[in-house]
């Protein structure tokens, strides 16, 4: 179980982690901190350059975390939290990848919630600091917080719809 789960933990979290370098920087086929800027502009964000710098800076120190399992309860929840955010772009799009669906967000939530569940095994910084046992309230808090701050993100940082031109009858 616990070559499992660092397997887990090394793949996910080096993914979620490459994600925000792509958010910031030119590494690993990323546009740069404007080209984040940019998408995020895009995909219906406020908030410029402070918003790339922080998605991308919560996916690198969530995915790092853990990567390494430290605290994995709180690195799983700002995984959910951001990768929740990644899922309400693609949301209108339906399920499937193929369609830039939500389908690879919603893997990354469930696979960060199971870790939050499970704790990160013994082969991590969290057993290392003898914290390999978190409390059960801990993970579910979680898994509760991490996606319901996402959604708020998501409502706080969205656009407002444009209004609709008003016709004069001329």
């Amino acid at each position: 179980m616990d070559s499992g789960l660092l397997v887990l933990r090394l793949v996910v979290g080096i993914l979620i982690a490459g994600h925000g370098v792509q958010k910031v920087s030119f590494r690993l086929g990323g546009n740069g901190l404007a080209g984040g800027t940019e998408e995020f502009r895009r995909d219906g964000f406020r908030g410029g350059r402070l918003t790339a710098l922080v998605a991308g800076g919560s996916q690198i120190g969530a995915g790092l975390f853990l990567a390494a399992g430290l605290l994995t309860p709180l690195a799983a929840m700002a995984a959910m939290g951001v990768m929740t955010v990644a899922g309400t772009v693609k949301w209108h799009k339906g399920l499937w990848v193929q369609n830039d669906g939500y389908e690879y967000p919603l893997v990354l939530v469930t696979v960060a919630a199971v870790l939050a569940l499970t704790g990160a095994g013994r082969w991590s910084l969290d057993r290392l600091l003898g914290a390999a046992s978190w409390p059960l309230w801990t993970s579910l808090a979680a898994i509760v917080v991490g996606p319901a701050s996402g959604l708020v993100t998501r409502a706080v940082l969205g656009h407002a719809p444009a209004a609709a031109p008003v016709a004069d009858g001329r």
